[in-house]
């Protein structure tokens, strides 16, 4: 059975005090998310240890990173590895986000081996994919979102791929204040499972939750979620608000 997932990607966003009255609030919200549904906050790098401790007693809310790279350890100043992760205890790493992609020149190679090393620590990859406006407008999104996945993803083991989240951003969506219609976001979701089964089968394509990313907020949210093959949101900048967090969770 697919998992409803709320995941709150924070971003380079709030100093420590902040981020910290953040946590407090969504802890203190508790009653009122859904238990049916996965919650999963990734703060800033720097303050994933502290929360991973406060959260020891608060197993509900996942606790995921923003990033992480491929090799355990070694010479590689500034870099997270999956192995410090997983020490951790974390559950769930952002893998290939439009912002790493475009910034940091993250191809498609360099995202399969951060893949399969976050599995290899059963450590759970939330792995983004989708468009610019000028790939949707040139009609070619669908080949350009398959070949992301396929590229980075299909050269998992079945029961691997099953426990990738993937996460369907398009760009052109993401700090606009536009929002793909229910009938776009749904074309790309239900694309994407089609071709898991079509090289996986049903059992893997039915297990895989597919969320979207793209300016999910509490006034669309239950519309989005309400889709055949949308399980769920990789929320931005409407994470930051705790009841606003809170009301999008609850949006099945």
């Amino acid at each position: 059975m697919r998992k409803k997932i709320a995941a709150g990607n924070w971003k380079m966003n709030l100093d420590y005090g902040q981020a910290k009255s953040l946590l407090q609030e969504l802890i203190q919200l508790k009653d009122q998310f859904n238990p049916e549904t996965e919650i999963i906050i990734c703060p800033s790098a720097p303050y994933l240890a502290v929360f991973a401790e406060l959260l020891n007693d608060h197993k509900w809310l996942k606790l995921g990173a923003q990033n992480c790279f491929h090799e355990n350890e070694g010479a590689f100043t500034g870099e997270i590895s999956p192995l410090q992760l997983k020490s951790l205890e974390l559950e769930y790493c952002i893998v290939g986000h439009s912002e790493r992609r475009d910034r940091f020149n993250e191809d498609y190679d360099f995202l399969s081996k951060k893949t399969r090393a976050l599995l290899a620590h059963g450590i759970n990859p939330i792995f983004c994919c989708g468009e610019q406006l000028q790939v949707r407008d040139s009609n070619v999104y669908k080949e350009f979102v398959m070949k992301q996945i396929e590229d980075s993803l299909f050269k998992l083991r079945p029961e691997e791929l099953a426990k990738v989240v993937i996460a369907y951003e398009p760009i052109w969506a993401i700090g606009t204040g536009k929002t793909a219609s229910c009938e776009q976001a749904q074309e790309i979701h239900s694309l994407i499972r089609a071709r898991i089964s079509k090289d996986f089968g049903d059992k893997v394509a039915n297990e895989i939750s597919i969320i979207y990313g793209g300016s999910c907020k509490a006034e669309n949210a239950k519309e989005l979620f309400a889709q055949k093959d949308i399980d769920g949101g990789l929320i931005g900048g409407a994470s930051l608000n705790a009841n606003g967090f809170c009301e999008i969770s609850n949006s099945f």
